[in-house]
């Protein structure tokens, strides 16, 4: 036992055993008495305690204590008297008086007190009909008087620790393990500790904490000592809590019913002060209990236990009710946030035995909230396949839908390692069961072009490609809104191109989708803009072919005059309309300008510079010939801008 290694604990001791049913025999002293043997000087309580020693040493060699009882010296009655004058004047407030005033003093009277409690459990050891008996009563009193002075001071040092700081402000706000070698040290420190550290004693309080506390512990008063040093402790938790603005009121019916913005605020109240139990709190609280309660772990152990639990299963019943709030896409990184503070909490609690429930029941909150993310990821599905809008996006523009799908992507893979984690963890789990996540690549819902171009695949990877097919899927399918074809792969390629530099841009998201994703969807947006240039450009060019201009040598002059009116007003239509399509990328809309001009500019340079010669004068050539290849040019630039623009005036 850790008692019995430590400050020789008794054996018998139950409480204070004052044997108020025996008579009080004619010689027993009356400790009421203010008459105290203040005066004896240091020398001779030295005295009386070496005296006092020699007693205990010599009962203790009496082996059949039944039998043979010892006589009483008259220094054990004096002995008593001095515990109890001390304790009185301690109580007296008088100047240099206070406990804690003077450590010498303080030391001596703790020394004393261990002595007197020693002795208690000595003369216990003896029937309770004998003639100790009334010595018993004496330094039971005395012992009591003493236990409930240091439970007072016990408790002082606990709440009021500015009362022990040092005037040496490096003293202050430190808290090291210390290292007692040997009954009675103070503690010294170890290590400097940092600027701002919880709890905020100095290492003289620290160091009287231990000595009362093992001396309370030693004498049989282990509960009263606990409880003081939870009850304090506890409160100065939840004093560190208020200072971070939270309180610890909801419950499972107020998280129900609170709206989003509210929980999503008390949420981030939560986190920090988990976070402040990870990195500050439960730490310094440990490292306390390990100083006072230095000479016995086990103590330590179960009051540092008590202590944690109830801030912990206060923190988890929170999480637990939130855990359970309505499923949305949004909510999911405030869950993320709840998962790793909860996580990072856990190496905090755990390294004890004592702690292996608490631990236990953090983990199961762990995998609650876990829980709670997949469903909350998972619901980003349900909105892709939900968004069924009938109106196309104006202009061919990015949809709304895949900007808030690939934003949300981006936040999720800053989470990364942590939804691996809980994803993996959830297959494992759900495998066998109908809301398990299927991982089955030949899903009807996924089109496999997406799955093919990885080189390995997770549970979350799967689930992020997923979300990419399902988008895939949706966009398409608006896509067929609109009734020209050039425009829907305007939007198409819009909407590629977007995905592309998002994954491009996020190195999480690339590291999941993988360089030949890139490559493929590189292709996929090339094979639009061709698609689009094909369907509007090439019945551009027709009108600019030189077939049957000539017959029999000669120019068709009627014709090449018609030739030109029907490429003017192709073009116009088209300026008319694509100046309102929307590109909002820049260097997709200057690659598009730039093939443009590079398959019409030349085309028409040539057939202008051919058949202009045929009109019969410069009139006739400008009504026909509207625009000059420069101008043609120019227009080109304006394509794509989201504006409506009137036609140019010809020069």
């Amino acid at each position: 036992m850790e008692e019995e290694a430590h400050l020789h604990k008794h054996n018998s001791l139950n409480k204070i055993p004052l044997f108020t049913t025996s008579p009080k025999p004619q010689n027993s002293v009356d400790l009421s008495n203010d008459d105290a043997s203040d005066d004896h000087s240091t020398h001779h309580s030295h005295e009386i305690e070496q005296n006092v020693d020699q007693f205990i040493d010599s009962i203790a060699a009496i082996e059949d204590k039944s039998s043979h009882t010892p006589e009483i010296p008259d220094f054990i009655e004096t002995f008593s008297k001095i515990i109890v004058s001390r304790v009185r004047k301690y109580n007296s407030g008088a100047a240099g008086a206070r406990f804690g005033k003077r450590t010498e003093d303080d030391m001596m009277f703790i020394h004393s007190v261990r002595r007197i409690s020693k002795l208690t459990n000595a003369l216990g050891e003896f029937p309770p009909d004998s003639s100790v008996n009334p010595s018993m009563n004496q330094t039971s009193a005395a012992l009591q008087r003493a236990m409930v002075f240091l439970e007072e001071e016990f408790r002082s040092l606990l709440e009021e620790s500015s009362t022990w700081r040092s005037d040496d402000a490096d003293n202050s706000l430190r808290l090291s393990v210390c290292s007692l070698k040997s009954q009675g040290d103070y503690c010294e420190r170890e290590d400097s500790a940092p600027a701002e550290e919880y709890p905020s004693y100095s290492e003289e309080a620290v160091a009287k904490m231990h000595e009362i506390a093992s001396t309370m512990i030693a004498a049989g008063y282990e509960t009263e000592c606990c409880q003081v040093y939870y009850i304090s402790r506890r409160n100065a938790i939840r004093k560190q809590m208020a200072r971070l603005d939270y309180e610890i009121m909801w419950n499972m019916d107020d998280v129900a019913k609170a709206a989003w913005e509210t929980l999503e605020a008390e949420i981030s109240r939560w986190i920090n002060v988990v976070r402040s139990c990870s990195d500050l709190i439960f730490p310094g609280e440990k490292r306390l209990g390990e100083a006072v309660f230095a000479l016995y772990p086990q103590i330590c152990s179960r009051s540092l236990t008590n202590i944690i639990r109830g801030v912990v299963i206060q923190l988890l019943d929170f999480a637990e009710a939130t855990a359970m709030a309505k499923r949305s896409a949004e909510k999911l990184f405030k869950y993320l946030d709840m998962y790793e503070a909860l996580q990072f909490l856990l190496p905090t609690i755990s390294g004890d035995s004592c702690w292996g429930d608490l631990v236990d029941e953090v983990s199961d909150a762990i995998d609650r909230i876990g829980e709670s993310a997949v469903s909350n990821f998972c619901d980003l599905e349900n909105s892709i396949k939900g968004d069924a809008g009938r109106v196309p996006v104006p202009g061919g523009a990015i949809h709304p839908l895949t900007r808030y799908v690939m934003n949300y992507l981006k936040y999720t893979c800053d989470f990364k390692d942590t939804l691996e984690q809980i994803f993996e963890k959830h297959t494992k789990l759900a495998k066998n069961t109908s809301e398990s996540i299927s991982l089955d690549l030949e899903k009807e819902s996924l089109s496999p072009h997406n799955f093919e171009t990885m080189a390995g695949t997770t549970p979350f990877s799967i689930q992020v490609v997923t979300v990419m097919d399902l988008l895939d899927g949706n966009l398409d399918k608006k896509s067929k809104l609109y009734r020209d074809p050039a425009l829907r792969h305007i939007f198409l390629m819009n909407n590629g191109r977007y995905i592309l530099q998002k994954v491009k841009g996020a190195s999480e998201i690339l590291d999941v989708m993988g360089d030949q994703w890139c490559r493929r969807r590189s292709t996929v947006v090339r094979q639009y803009h061709k698609n689009y240039q094909r369907e509007t450009w090439n019945r551009v060019l027709q009108t600019l072919s030189q077939e049957g201009l000539l017959v029999n040598g000669k120019p068709n002059k009627q014709l090449i005059k018609e030739r030109f009116k029907v490429f003017t007003a192709t073009f116009e239509e088209i300026y008319r309309s694509q100046t309102a399509w929307i590109v909002s990328d820049e260097q997709l809309q200057s690659e598009l300008r730039i093939s443009i001009a590079a398959v019409l500019i030349p085309a028409y340079r040539a057939f202008v510079g051919r058949f202009r010669q045929y009109m019969d004068n410069t009139r006739q050539a400008d009504k026909y010939i509207k625009y000059q290849p420069e101008d043609v040019e120019t227009m080109i630039e304006k394509l794509f801008e989201g504006n409506s623009i009137s036609m140019m005036r010809r020069k």
